[in-house]
């Protein structure tokens, strides 16, 4: 795979300007050197006294950024006859490669890391990739690399042009000087990690693995297909003990386990803290969180600090269970305390989180919720519903349509944090933990985000909108809806049951439930709805202010479990790219063999788009643009802005 992106200010010519000659020693005279026109031959006796020391060769691949010599290579003359421009600071051009990265430092010192979670290298950087007779200069336009000094700071310019005029530039000559030098060097790298390879028996990664046999003689067939799962979570008590792992059973991978934990013990032991380490082409994220190890291996080429987002939720799920006060109070009673007897039943929400993440959740990478399409009035009224038929003892009211959210009412100065939102949709839609077709439940949970010290109260009810026209069977979980209130008070249950039966009783009323129900039969919008004609596949686009995103259907391109994976894994890797941590990109331009794909970084908005193999980059940034002008313009019906604050109640 072929990165290449552009940052704000790197020089890019290899030259040297205004270095000082060599000064003369004590007792020796300082002759200076003369440039000759060109055809004209030197003179010793015409020119200099003497004859003066030969200058060194020219190094095969020399860098300003290492100079640290007050003499100018004689390839780089420093007389003003020179006709070579001055360093400026313009855009350079950084060519990527997922594993192997060289960094020059301002100081003149240099790094390279083989490490596929950095993916972006820093200022003043060139890197290859690939076999280098690739790197030729008349690839073509789609080859060149984007500027990243587009107008993109103010609102006018977000929405005005993606690039500018840009697109149609040349090669510049830093480009030039970087395929010079490797050509020079003949050096070959390896080829870019094949995505075949690695999600090789990915359609079989969520099957069960089988129990191990009273004698044992299955174990190493169970080890294999253990083995064979390109993800795993485990989770330990820093005594040791398992407390939960997502496949496979504890007396089968007992051994690695342990292992695990001696690792990490050893570097603690040692003042340090580990983590994470690759070994087996795969990568080992560790997490300590108070008493817990939580651990996450990955051959999906994820970066750590995605892993670390994932083991977050997972330690989140953990609290809004037990509370943060009743963790610690067990382990600081008793160190070695087996969790797995507290947290029963809490199996199922563990699993299937770890699946999203396996399968690839946006809400999880992007960190952001999404939201039901329906118009701007449409969801005030839904809001004014929800505001009007409130309880006293209400704290949170949301309506949640398929893991996606439609309306909420909150109080003033207080929002749901989206980690807590996530770990309240896992439970409801993916984790077949609560009745749906009209059943209602009363949950108590912890919200960490809000407040990993107590529990609040959480009344669900799914609607059931078939009206016994249809069987309940042909229901998918994803086409629920929801209403969810909340309260600190546990015994609101009475009050916030009656206040469902309002809601819903007026909705029905003034045809909001039908406004709904239209939307999720209409399911997303595609990426042509939206840019017809467009090279366009898909897109994910993420209001910054909102924390929230919007994305077309997967239809009809990313039907299958393996080509979702492979999408995913493309937005992880854009993702981690603009996101690095010495990165400072507002475009990302990829190109692979699957197809192409750009990031668009701004204060206001972050904008992701994938299209086929075969498209054109000025067709695909043109179709960012357009994706940009559409949602600026249906912001208010793709996002929920502010929602519905609620305030002190008066009588009706």
């Amino acid at each position: 795979m072929s990165h290449v992106a552009k940052s704000e200010a790197d020089p890019i010519d290899g030259r040297s300007e205004g270095l000082e000659q060599p000064k003369a020693g004590p007792g020796e005279e300082h002759v200076p050197s003369v440039e000759l026109p060109e055809g004209v031959k030197g003179n010793n006796d015409t020119f200099n006294a003497e004859e003066p020391p030969p200058l060194p060769p020219r190094p095969a691949r020399w860098n300003p950024l290492q100079q640290t010599s007050s003499v100018a290579p004689a390839a780089f003359p420093t007389t003003q006859a020179s006709a070579r421009p001055r360093l400026q600071a313009t855009a350079t051009t950084a060519v990527s490669r997922p594993d192997i990265h060289t960094q020059s430092f301002q100081d003149g010192s240099h790094e390279i890391s083989t490490n596929s979670t950095q993916l972006s290298p820093p200022l003043k950087s060139w890197t290859g990739w690939g076999s280098i007779k690739r790197l030729k200069i008349h690839d073509g336009d789609d080859s060149a690399s984007i500027r990243s000094y587009a107008p993109t700071l103010g609102t006018a310019g977000d929405a005005e042009s993606l690039l500018g005029d840009v697109l149609g530039s040349e090669h510049t000559s830093g480009w030039n000087i970087l395929s010079r030098q490797l050509e020079e060097t003949g050096l070959q790298l390896p080829d870019a990690p094949d995505d075949e390879e690695i999600l090789h028996g990915f359609d079989h990664e969520f099957d069960e693995i089988d129990s191990l046999d009273s004698s044992a003689d299955n174990e190493e067939e169970l080890l294999n297909q253990w083995k064979s799962k390109r993800k795993h979570f485990m989770i330990l008590s820093s005594a040791g003990k398992p407390i939960y792992n997502r496949h496979g059973d504890d007396n089968l991978i007992s051994g690695y386990i342990g292992v695990v934990q001696t690792i990490i013990s050893f570097y603690e032991g040692a003042g340090d803290q580990l983590k994470g380490f690759t070994a087996g082409g795969a990568r080992f994220v560790v997490m300590a969180q108070g008493p817990l190890y939580l651990v996450a291996i990955s051959k999906l080429g994820e970066n750590d600090s995605q892993l670390r987002v994932q083991l977050e939720a997972l330690y989140m799920q953990i609290l809004s269970t037990l509370t943060l006060p009743n963790l610690t109070h067990l382990f600081s009673n008793r160190p070695s305390t087996d969790l797995r007897r507290p947290l029963q039943g809490t199996e199922p929400l563990l699993s299937a989180l770890a699946d999203s993440f396996t399968r690839g959740s946006a809400p999880t990478l992007f960190s952001a919720l999404e939201c039901l399409k329906v118009r701007k009035s449409h969801r005030e009224m839904i809001n004014n519903t929800l505001l009007v038929k409130r309880c006293e003892s209400l704290l949170y009211g949301l309506v949640v349509a398929g893991g996606r959210l439609v309306s909420v009412v909150r109080p003033r100065r207080h929002s749901l944090h989206p980690s807590d939102l996530r770990l309240i949709f896992n439970m409801l839609f993916e984790a077949e933990g609560v009745k749906a077709g009209g059943g209602e439940n009363w949950i108590p949970l912890c919200l960490p985000g809000f407040n990993k010290n107590g529990y609040l109260y959480m009344y669900v009810s799914f609607i059931d909108q078939h009206d016994g026209e249809e069987e309940m069977s042909a229901t998918s979980r994803q086409d629920e809806v929801a209403v969810l209130l909340i309260s600190a008070n546990k015994e609101s249950f009475y009050d916030l049951r009656q206040m469902r039966d309002d809601v819903v009783e007026e909705l029905e009323k003034n045809g909001s439930m039908a406004i709904i129900r239209s939307a999720i039969r209409k399911g997303r919008y595609s990426a042509t709805d939206i840019v017809p004609g467009a090279v366009l596949q898909h897109f994910i686009y993420k209001s910054r202010a909102n924390v929230q995103f919007t994305m077309p259907s997967y239809e009809p391109y990313y039907t299958t479990l393996l080509a979702r994976r492979r999408l995913l894994s493309l937005y992880h890797n854009l993702h981690a790219v603009v996101h690095a941590k010495n990165a400072h990109l507002k475009v990302h331009h990829c190109i692979s063999r699957d197809g192409v794909s750009l990031a668009w970084i701004t204060p206001l908005f972050e904008l992701y788009c994938v299209a086929g193999p075969n498209a054109n980059r000025n067709a695909l940034a043109q179709s960012a643009n357009k994706v940009v002008q559409w949602a600026r313009r249906e912001e208010e019906r793709i996002f929920i802005i502010g929602g519905a604050v609620s305030g002190p109640l008066h009588p009706m």
